[in-house]
């Protein structure tokens, strides 16, 4: 198994066409558009799961997640993507997703294309591979009060919370 910076990446445009392929490490330094996931996963009670990255990630070590996801790897699809990092990180196999939707998300550290997706998901968590160090259930009041509490993954929350937002405004209404 190689390295983390040694896993090859494609560079897209913002039409998501491949350029290229390069490392990880050289994406990461030279902050290069990449494909990323981003997975919701919901309980059957409407709680999200939120995670603590490790202190050991590439980038924004110890911060808080409201996904589970990753960097797509070359020549890998979003949704394979998608089903991999929900095994590697919690050990949740075997769910159905539902596509939220795509969207871009840029700043100093990072400059992605993700497709967001979400999963129900009521059984064990298994934290296999180390990126993921705590896991927290939190209802949609609690999570408003964690976006305050706690550092949480700029990326993700542009590009998930309208989503997570919609979904509980529709159930609710």
């Amino acid at each position: 198994m190689s390295h983390a910076g040694e896993e090859l990446v494609d560079i897209v445009d913002q039409n998501d066409n491949v350029l290229y392929q390069c490392a990880r490490k050289e994406m990461r330094a030279k902050v290069l558009c990449h494909r990323a996931v981003f997975i919701a996963v919901v309980n059957s009670a409407g709680e999200l799961l939120i995670h603590q990255r490790s202190a050991m990630k590439d980038l924004w070590p110890s911060y808080w997640d409201i996904a589970v996801g990753g960097v797509v790897a070359a020549g890998e699809s979003y949704d394979t993507a998608a089903l991999r990092e929900l095994d590697e990180e919690v050990g949740i196999a075997g769910v159905p997703l539902m596509p939220l939707g795509m969207g871009a998300y840029t700043d100093d550290m990072v400059s992605v294309l993700g497709k967001c997706f979400m999963a129900t998901y009521d059984g064990p968590l298994v934290l296999r591979d180390g990126e993921v160090v705590a896991t927290e259930w939190v209802s949609q009041n609690h999570l408003r009060q964690r976006l305050l509490e706690r550092n949480f993954l700029p990326d993700s929350k542009e590009l998930l919370l309208p989503s997570l937002r919609k979904m509980w405004n529709e159930a609710t209404s």
